[in-house]
């Protein structure tokens, strides 16, 4: 997955995937494989079904979500903390689109 921050565009970051490309050689390594390998690639296919599936916004979410908890910031109890943590990860995030990240995140934190 790439990132990317630009101050023009609507959403602060804009998530490029390649889950369509590795599902496809999952497959395609699925045909082929024997028995013992069967199992373990049926369950990555599984996987990268799942993960092919999740929207955008999903994946965006989930990628603050992994930031934030590997700098043990929690963006309901410290939103400032947490834009920081962020935007030390990602020193080419804005102030502003770190800021929606991690709003977007904690809003979304509560369903």
């Amino acid at each position: 997955m790439m990132l990317f921050s630009n101050k023009a565009q609507k959403e602060p970051v804009v998530v490029v995937r390649d889950s369509q490309e590795a599902l496809t050689r999952l497959r395609q390594a699925l045909e082929s494989a024997g028995p013992a390998e069967r199992p373990g690639l049926e369950r990555a296919v599984d996987i990268a079904e799942a993960t092919a599936a999740l929207a955008d916004e999903q994946v965006r979410r989930s990628w603050v979500r992994g930031i934030l908890k590997a700098a043990g910031a929690d963006a309901e109890r410290d939103l400032v903390g947490a834009v920081k943590s962020l935007r030390q990860a990602v020193p080419s995030l804005t102030l502003t689109a770190a800021y929606q990240l991690v709003k977007d995140d904690a809003n979304h934190a509560a369903y």
